[in-house]
């Protein structure tokens, strides 16, 4: 009875993910031609995320860098994330505070027409907030 439960619990939850992403299909889209928009006039991409977030804005920032697939072979996109130099976020977090881990490093690299992509499952973060604060207030 548990597989049968777990198994149920699991399908309603991906129906109710499909139905959302399905409501932010036109997010999406505006979101996307942004960053098109934004890397055609020289900005790059900075990504952001704490734990397994991290690790996700580190695996998408590589594949704009490198490639997706091998079937298609672009040209490398911009990309960086701040999360990637644990030498740079432990000073920051000794030196400063670990809420200001992405910010002191954005805004030594931010330049005009770049965009920001923060990862976050809880969207309660202070060093993500912090981050979107700064960049919301700066029209990046």
């Amino acid at each position: 009875m548990k597989l049968k439960e777990n198994f149920e619990r699991q399908l309603s939850q991906n129906v109710n993910t499909h139905l959302m992403l399905t409501h932010l299909l036109p997010e999406i889209d505006k979101a996307v031609k942004i960053i098109h928009k934004k890397i055609k006039l020289g900005g790059k991409l900075l990504f952001c995320g704490n734990g397994g977030s991290a690790a996700d804005a580190q695996h998408l920032a590589a594949e704009f860098l490198i490639r997706l697939t091998s079937d298609v072979n672009r040209g490398s996109i911009p990309a960086l994330s701040l999360a990637q130099d644990t030498s740079t976020l432990t000073a920051c977090g000794n030196d400063y505070s670990f809420e200001d881990i992405f910010l002191r490093p954005f805004k030594a690299l931010v330049k005009k027409n770049d965009v920001l992509l923060c990862i976050t499952t809880s969207g309660n973060s202070k060093n993500i907030l912090n981050v979107l604060k700064f960049a919301k207030q700066n029209k990046i």
